[in-house]
């Protein structure tokens, strides 16, 4: 397993934490998921092949790089990766995202097709799901002892963070302050048109039994790609690890050409 020794780089204003793997001329980066960090995704980068010099980084507001000083949303961290690329003079490479990071190659994929020689999309996010009636029953009845709760004990940041702790989602309660008003907005977002518009080679992977991102969407993104193939792993949202040998297996062909 890769040790990582975190180096910190300031990226538009932020000081960011990143690791850089020394490797060949070929260059990988890998965006991890949402309320995630490096070390989540260096299983990734053990399975891009030695001859890649592989860079990975906390996106603004997760591992050790600092919150960024306004609400952020996925354009947002788009241009975080700019940023990123820029700074260390990347020019080409093969982009790597997972969940969140997934979502934001979709843009990456969309404006700036020159970046990328390839994408791989692991359980990405970016589409939003399909909404039963319980789930709307669930919303308006969140949204309705919302407003009993406030009226009863007051509408002020104490009262919102009990309430919150209580009702809210495990990601929305993981967040605090400034992210806790980013992911409200991201998870909203939608890049979905972007994906019809995406030319880069792509190989999509992801877990049969992913209940963050399901499967279907995964079917919606080889659908739309034109220039792209879904290889479905026996696990969860995290299948690069659940099915950790059958993703190395399926990197190494994708990305094993030294040429």
């Amino acid at each position: 397993m890769t040790k990582i020794e975190k180096s910190f780089v300031n990226i538009l204003g932020i000081k960011t934490a990143y690791f850089k793997r020394e490797g060949g001329e070929k260059i990988a980066v890998i965006l991890h998921g949402w309320g995630a960090n490096i070390e989540s995704i260096i299983p990734i980068l053990n399975a891009v092949p030695s001859f890649y010099t592989v860079y990975a980084y906390d996106a603004p507001g997760f591992g050790d790089t600092n919150e960024p000083k306004e609400v952020y949303g996925t354009y947002d961290y788009y241009k975080f990766l700019r940023g990123f690329l820029k700074t260390f003079n990347i020019e080409k490479a093969v982009f790597l995202g997972h969940s969140f990071g997934g979502k934001t190659l979709t843009i990456l994929g969309d404006e700036a097709e020159n970046l990328a020689e390839k994408l791989v999309f692991i359980d990405a996010s970016g589409i939003i799901p399909k909404r039963k009636l319980s789930y709307y029953l669930k919303v308006y009845a969140f949204k309705f002892s919302k407003k009993i709760y406030l009226f009863f004990y007051g509408n002020n940041e104490g009262a919102l963070e009990k309430f919150y702790k209580r009702h809210g989602s495990d990601d929305y309660q993981n967040a605090q302050g400034l992210m806790r008003k980013i992911f409200v907005k991201v998870v909203n977002e939608s890049t979905e048109d972007r994906l019809c518009k995406i030319k880069s080679e792509s190989l999509l992977i992801w877990g049969d039994k992913d209940d963050a991102t399901p499967l279907y969407m995964g079917g919606i993104f080889n659908k739309k790609i034109k220039n792209s193939g879904l290889v479905v792993l026996k696990g969860g949202h995290f299948s690069y690890i659940d099915d950790y040998g059958t993703f190395c297996a399926v990197i190494n062909s994708f990305l094993g050409d030294k040429s």
